[in-house]
This record gives C-alpha cells, structure tokens and sequence, in this order.
C-alpha cells in the first residue's frame, strides 16, 4: 500500500480515537523485516516499513515474545502533522523514567522510519534507519523533526482561478505535476482529479478530501473506545488493495463505516502474514530445512554409490580358491575366474591373500548392512525435510505460530551455536529416550514457564513429579493419541529425579498433554495448572538418567 499525507491525518485520528488512554504492554522493531510492533492491551499494532510489504496490520490482542522491549505506557495522543507522511503516538510512562516517551512514524516513501524519543529534548533512543545530511537522526542526539509543509491550500481552500490555470493546461503529464503542489494531494488524488473534464469536479473532490484531513477529534467519541472512527474505502491500488479516506471513481472495492476496518481488509486481499516470526528465527529454520535436505542428499548418494555385495563376495572366493597364485606385496593380480574369465583385483601389499578375501568379505557385508539401513534411513530423513519444508511455508505465509516453529528447531539449532561462539545456555537439558524421541527437562523455576510455554508445542506431553517443587519436563510427541509406554516412564523418571521426591521408593508423576497446561496471570515461576491429568508411578533411578542423558 500508499502512504499519503491524508491517509496519514486521518489513520492518526482513527488511532486516537480508539486508543487514546489504552495501556502500552511492549515495543519490538525487527530491523532485518523492517517492521516494528507495539503491544496493547486492546489490540496488536504492526508497522510494516519495508519498501515491499508497507502498511499497518491491526491483529487481535497477543503477548509480546520475550525480545520485545518493555514499555509500561499509555497512549496520551496519537496525531499528525498537518500534510505530511508522519504519525506520531505520544506516550506516558506508568512507572520509569524519562515519563515521556515518543514513537515517530515516517512513512515517506523509500524513507520510512521509525524512531522512538524520549524525555522533554525528545532524545532518540531507537530506530531504525540512521541519516546524514541535513537532517541527521543518530542514536542518543534530539529528533530533528521534519521542515512543515508549504504546499499551498493547507488549511485554507485554493482560489478557483488557481484550480481554473490548472485545468487550462493542455498537457497531461504538467497538469499533474501542477496538481502535485497542493496540499493534501499525492499520486493517488492526483490520477483521480485527472479524470474530471471540469477543474469545478476536481476541486469539490479536493475539498472533501481537505475537510477530511483537517476535521478536528471529536472529543465526545474519544471516551468512547467502541465508537465508530472516520469513515474510509478500500480502494484498488497500484500493488493490490489500498485503504484510503474515501471512495475515489471507479476504484473503490468497498466502502467502510470505520477506516481501521479498511486495513484490516487490505490485510486480509494482500493475504499478508499475521504471525509475528522475528527474522532471525526464520533464518534459523531455513538453515535447518536446508541441513536436513543436505542430509537426505547425501544418504542418497551413498546408497546410489552402494556396490554389489555379491560381487565383492565372489572377489574373495576367487582369492582363496587361487591363494598360491596371489602371493604376497602385491596392489594387484590379474586370476581368472570359475568361467575362466580374467578378473583383475586389487590388493593391499601388507596382507596375506587370506587377509585379502576377508577384506572383500567384509566389504560385502557393509554394503548388505548398508542395503538394509539406508533406505529407512533416507525415508526417514525425506520425510523429515519435508515436513520442515512444509511448516516453513505455512510460517512465511503466517499459518505458523512461533511456538511451533521453535519447536520443530533441534536443540543445536539454538541461536549463537555457531563455532567460536559461547551457546547461550537452553532453559532446559537435553535426553533421548530409548525410543529416540527427545525430552527436555527444565533447569529450574524460572526456566520452567520458557520450557513449557516456548519450547514444546501443544500435543507434546508434560510432566511434573506430584506435590513437590521440582522441574517441568517435555516429552517430544506431536500425536493426538497417547505417548509410548516406554517413553512416558524413561520422562517420568526424569521429572522424579529433578524433583525434592528423588529419593523416594517410588514417585508419582502427573501428566498430560501440554496444550492443557495454564499460566495464571500473577502466578510465580514454575507455577502452572494442568489440566485432564493422568499418572504414572515411576522408580527414580539414577542409571537411566545417565543412560538418557545427552549432552
């Protein structure tokens, strides 16, 4: 979509009215999407300035990730200034200090930004483009706010015998240039205006557009969060669907009764992704998918590159059946066969011609080995590449949440892994049960809720020894059905022996599937309901932790 001088007045007026007082939750701008988020209580505000995807999501209320900067705020104005692409959201801390925080929204084509100010000088202490020139933005130094507009008509109606000049001019392409230099006017009005045989249209179609742009808040619908905001369209633009402030000719897809509901359309025409992956996981899932095709890739390969068993076989019988003609030092010997074929077979110099036939045979049963293990080997690996494949489609296209991602991700897949680098420490360890499947075992109360809640997905199974402190364990499942017997005892051990009951005779461990676990808002670290609970009693033992263990 477009950003105009009048779309921007009006979408901050829109903003005003139904978020004047509304509590800031948290802030996160993703420099690599160019795309900057702010929670609310109400609802979830997503900035997108990249020169591909501009626009404004407006998502249902969520809970910011753990990467997204704390602002306990309240909006106290949402406004923008007079013909200009800028929107800015004045805020008021509700506990630190500087109390006023300021976020600036520059949304000039090829130059959006975005910055956020704080204190009376207005310091910049984020954003996401630094500049030179003659208005330098630069971490740390006061915003420079943009020179005001001095296109003419602002805020008063241009003569008719200006509107009457530009319309004398024959030339299409000087007539808009002319259109270009009024206020409130961009691209959009100006290729609507140029449809007008009569300058009288143009400029009623102006007007309208400038009473918009200029119409004061309307106080009494501020108190109001559920009233209706100004009026818009969704309108066909020049990349799809456009939210604008009114109808424009034959363009206009649809007529709104609210403006915010226009983006909500756009968003849902555009099929934009609603689901808030940073970059930087995306990254590292795509490197995953890449590393399991790799590995599917060369467990094909070594199965094409297989040689006959029967073959290497046959090679040793020869060996032994004409020992005393192989001899000893040898790379080579040329014997002829049991059809009496000459067969040429390589040798090693430092064995005998007995050791030689054992060195075929045992190349034979690798490759009867390999011929036995690779092809599951590969159909499992194909299937895992995939399946990953598949669910980093849906999360391009916002079908995947993050949980399910970061789920899918091995735990060397974690972020700062690579060589050289100190891994940051995982909030929890790491186990294989016999099965395979991987459990993961908190690292203590605080780590508990990002185990339960960021690492493991709905259907894996949770576990926790019963009416004592101890760790949240993950069994790795993804399945609607119940977990192997096996595992669910190798986990259950695991969650007894990372509990204060680890010294019992026998533990009882609770468990069920994750998705029926619940924070309580308020609750301590660790502390979760779980909900449709079974048990299973289990003997800590210290040899199948170590038997499990894996890192």
């Amino acid at each position: 979509m477009e950003w105009d001088a009048a779309l921007a007045a009006v979408t901050a007026r829109a903003l005003d009215q139904r978020l004047k007082g509304a509590r800031i939750r948290a802030v996160l701008l993703d420099a690599e999407a160019r795309r900057f988020v702010i929670w609310l209580r109400e609802m979830t505000l997503v900035w997108q300035l990249h020169p591909e995807e501009r626009g404004l999501l407006i998502l249902d209320a969520s809970d910011p990730p753990p990467e997204a900067r704390p602002l306990p705020a309240k909006v106290r104005r949402i406004r923008a200034p007079a013909d200009d692409r800028l929107i800015v959201i004045e805020t008021l801390r509700v506990r630190g200090k500087p109390s006023q925080v300021d976020i600036v929204l520059e949304l000039m084509s090829n130059q959006e930004n975005v910055l956020m100010l704080e204190g009376g000088e207005q310091t910049i202490r984020l954003l996401l483009r630094t500049r030179e020139g003659n208005r330098p933005l630069r971490r740390g130094h006061p915003y420079p706010f943009p020179p005001a507009s001095d296109r003419d008509g602002i805020e008063t109606p241009i003569l008719d015998e200006r509107w009457a000049e530009i319309w004398g001019v024959e030339e299409r392409r000087e007539r808009r240039k002319a259109l270009l230099g009024l206020a409130w006017m961009s691209a959009l009005l100006a290729d609507a205006l140029l449809e007008f045989d009569r300058w009288q249209d143009a400029r009623d179609l102006w007007l309208s557009v400038r009473d918009i742009a200029t119409a004061p808040v309307d106080a009494s619908a501020s108190a109001d969060p559920d009233a209706a905001g100004p009026r818009g369209a969704l309108l066909e633009g020049r990349w799809g669907a456009q939210p604008w402030i009114l109808p424009l000719n034959d363009r206009t897809l649809q007529e709104v009764p609210d403006l915010l509901d226009a983006f909500r359309l756009a968003t849902e025409r555009s099929e934009a992704s609603t689901v808030l992956l940073p970059t930087a996981l995306l990254e590292r899932f795509e490197t995953h998918v890449s590393r399991l095709k790799g590995r599917t890739a060369r467990l094909e390969e070594e199965f094409a590159a297989l040689g006959d068993a029967d073959a290497e076989r046959s090679l040793g019988d020869l060996i032994l059946a004409r020992y005393h003609e192989v001899g000893s030092g040898r790379t080579e010997v040329e014997l002829k066969d049991f059809e009496g074929n000459p067969v040429r077979i390589e040798l090693d110099p430092k064995l005998a011609p007995d050791a030689n036939a054992r060195r075929y045979y045992a190349s034979a049963a690798r490759i009867e080995r390999a011929h036995e293990r690779l092809p599951a080997l590969i159909s499992e690996s194909r299937a895992a590449w995939e399946a990953a494949e598949l669910l980093l489609e849906r999360a391009r296209s916002g079908e995947a949440d993050r949980t399910e991602v970061e789920s899918a991700l091995p735990a060397n897949a974690e972020p700062g892994n690579r060589k050289g680098d100190a891994a940051p420490l995982r909030p929890y360890r790491v186990y294989r049960a016999s099965s395979g499947r991987e459990i993961r075992v908190g690292r203590g109360a605080a780590k508990n809720d990002d185990l339960t809640f960021r690492h493991s997905a709905p259907n894996d199974i949770w576990l926790h020894a019963r009416h004592t402190a101890g760790a949240h364990v993950i069994l790795r499942w993804g399945r609607d059905e119940n977990p192997d017997p096996r595992d669910l005892v190798e986990a259950g051990i695991l969650a007894a022996l990372n509990s204060k009951a680890r010294t019992s005779g026998s533990v009882p461990v609770d468990w069920t599937f994750r998705k029926h676990v619940r924070k309580p808002r308020k609750a301590p670290p660790g502390a979760v309901i779980p909900d449709q609970v079974k048990t299973v009693f289990v003997e800590p033992d210290e040899k199948v932790e170590k038997r499990l263990r894996e890192e």
